[in-house]
């Protein structure tokens, strides 16, 4: 039986995990897109900035920023419930984890219900994945800015996801 390894240790795996997942995607850093890892559950956020902004008279975010938002925190969060799978049943070791590439999803169809013009401030966004399997996954998005129950945006997406052996 193994000894349990100190809890910084696995912390700071899972958090160089999710860094490499997140780093290997250029469009994540063009957007400013970060992630707030609590456990295996994990928050978007988008940080506002004045290139957002699709509106000016409202001053309102754009609805294509908005929705690649969302799509983002769809597609990182499948792939880090694929990639949390593996470290945590030991099938990836460590020097794995930091040489491998990042499988991610791929969309076959993403809908965005707008539900409230988004303001010129941060937005936050989690997704919940409701069925994953080994070729397709189903997830919905919720988007907010100050207030987790008044949502500005909602999205449910489907996707192809890589097979294990990529």
């Amino acid at each position: 039986m193994r000894k349990p390894e100190p809890v910084q240790v696995v912390k700071q795996r899972r958090d160089a995990a999710l860094e490499r997942l997140v780093g290997g995607v250029p469009y994540i850093q063009f957007m400013g897109i970060r992630f707030d890892r609590r456990g295996d559950e994990l928050t978007a956020i988008l940080p506002f900035h004045d290139a957002l902004i699709g509106n000016p008279m409202l001053p309102a975010l754009h609805g294509g920023a908005t929705a690649a938002f969302l799509e983002v925190t769809a597609i990182v969060e499948l792939a880090w419930a694929m990639l949390w799978e593996d470290m945590e049943n030991g099938a990836m070791p460590d020097f794995q984890i930091d040489a491998a590439k990042p499988r991610l999803p791929k969309t076959i169809d993403f809908s965005v219900d707008y539900l409230r013009s988004g303001l010129p401030r941060d937005a936050y966004a989690r997704a919940r994945v409701n069925r994953s399997g080994r070729r397709y996954a189903s997830v919905h998005v919720e988007g907010w800015q100050d207030n987790r129950s008044r949502l500005f945006a909602q999205a449910t997406g489907h996707f192809l996801m890589p097979s294990r052996d990529d």
